[in-house]
């Protein structure tokens, strides 16, 4: 089993910057992808990046390119999602997710999930 709690979320102007975190906890989550998706009001939930924990594979959707990244603290079991050059159709609840497949850009991939944290972009 894993638990992931995500924090971080909040109104962020367009083109400002945000961090989300994600707490993981669980037995060998060493070998889960780790990953970030996000759903904006009547969308469906989207992939947005993801890697290993150490760092050796990573998965980011390519429109994100140049403005998201994601990182990891294995001491502290923390994924985090830096947000920079924020745009308001970034505007969704974003979601930590780990997966058993690396790697997994795929929903159906992903069988933890957190609660979600709510970014909201204003232009």
């Amino acid at each position: 089993q894993v638990q992931l709690v995500e924090s971080g979320g909040g109104l962020v102007q367009a083109g400002g910057s945000l961090r989300l975190s994600c707490a993981a906890s669980g037995r060998t989550l060493s070998s889960y992808y780790m990953g970030w998706f996000r759903q904006a009001p009547g969308k469906e939930r989207e992939f947005v990046v993801a890697t290993t924990w150490s760092g050796s594979t990573t998965s980011l959707l390519d429109s994100l390119k140049g403005r998201f990244t994601i990182s990891r603290d294995s001491a502290r079991n923390m994924v985090y999602l830096q947000m920079s050059r924020l745009k308001p159709e970034d505007t969704a609840v974003y979601y930590c997710a780990a997966s058993r497949y690396v790697p997994a850009t795929l929903l159906s991939q992903y069988g933890y999930w957190g609660q979600g944290t709510q970014v909201t972009v204003s232009s």
